[in-house]
C-alpha cells in the first residue's frame, strides 16, 4: 500500500481499538483461520482431490468470512506506525491463480453485480480462480506483518482490506460456489451466460458451458 493510500486511511480510521477479547486472543484467532484459508487453497489448487474442490472451497470461504465478518464488527483498528513497514518481495499468485483456473475450467466464469446499494448496473464476469488467488496474495501480506511480530500492523490491514477489498470478493465467489452446489442438488440447470456478458472468450459456447459445469458438479457431489 502506498503512503498516501495509508494516511488516506488512517484519516477515517481515528478511535482506539476496543474489543470485548484480549488482544493477543483476538489476534491469533484471525490469523490461525486466515493461515487455514490460505493453506487449504493452496492444497485444493493442486488438484489432487477434484472430486472435492467445489465443496472444500465453499467451506473454506465461509470460514474465511466468519473472520472477515469479527473483523469488520470490531472498532476501528489503528498500526503503531503511521507508515506501513516494508514486507520485502511478495509472491505474485501466478502460479496459485493458473493451478486454479485448470482445475475450475468448466465452471470459473460467474456474473456478480459489484455494489448491491449502488446505481442498477449490468452483470460482470468474473472468475473465481482470479479471485481467491487475489484474496491469498492480499491475506498473506498481512501474515507478513504478524508473522514479524507486528500485530497490530497485521490487523489493520486484514481488517482494511476486508472492507475495502476482499469482504466483497469473497462474498461474491461464495455466492458463486452456492449456487453450483443449488443447481446440482435442486436438480435445476445452470443458465446460460447473461448476454452480452464478457467470458473472456473460452471457446465455449453457452450450451457447452452448461453441459461441462453440471457433468462437474454431478461428479463433485457423487451423482
Amino acid at each position: 500500500m502506498s503512503d498516501h493510500t495509508r494516511a488516506q486511511a488512517h484519516s477515517h480510521l481515528r478511535h482506539p481499538h476496543t474489543k470485548a477479547e484480549a488482544p493477543d486472543d483476538f489476534a491469533v484467532q484471525i490469523a490461525d483461520s486466515i493461515e487455514s484459508f490460505v493453506l487449504a487453497v493452496t492444497e485444493v489448487a493442486k488438484g489432487d482431490e477434484p472430486g472435492s474442490a467445489i465443496s472444500l472451497l465453499l467451506l473454506e470461504v465461509s470460514q474465511l468470512l466468519l473472520a472477515g465478518g469479527r473483523l469488520g464488527a470490531i472498532e476501528d483498528v489503528l498500526p503503531e506506525d503511521r507508515f506501513e513497514p516494508d514486507t520485502g518481495p511478495e509472491p505474485d499468485g501466478v502460479e496459485l491463480r493458473e493451478r486454479l483456473a485448470e482445475l475450475l475450467a468448466p465452471i470459473d466464469v460467474y456474473h456478480e453485480v459489484f455494489d448491491p446499494y449502488g446505481p442498477p448496473a449490468r452483470p460482470n464476469a468474473f472468475r473465481i480462480s482470479d479471485d481467491l488467488a487475489g484474496v491469498v496474495s492480499e491475506l498473506q501480506h498481512g501474515l507478513t506483518h504478524y508473522r514479524e511480530g507486528r500485530v497490530s500492523e497485521a490487523l489493520w490491514w486484514w481488517q482494511f482490506s476486508y472492507l475495502s477489498n476482499w469482504g466483497s470478493t469473497c462474498s461474491a465467489v461464495l455466492r458463486a460456489l452456492q449456487s453450483l452446489i443449488a443447481h446440482v442438488r435442486l436438480d435445476s440447470p445452470i443458465g446460460a451466460a447473461v448476454e452480452g456478458a464478457d467470458t473472456d472468450d473460452d471457446g465455449l459456447t453457452d450450451e457447452q458451458l452448461e453441459q461441462q459445469a453440471g457433468d462437474l458438479m454431478a461428479a463433485e457431489l457423487g451423482m
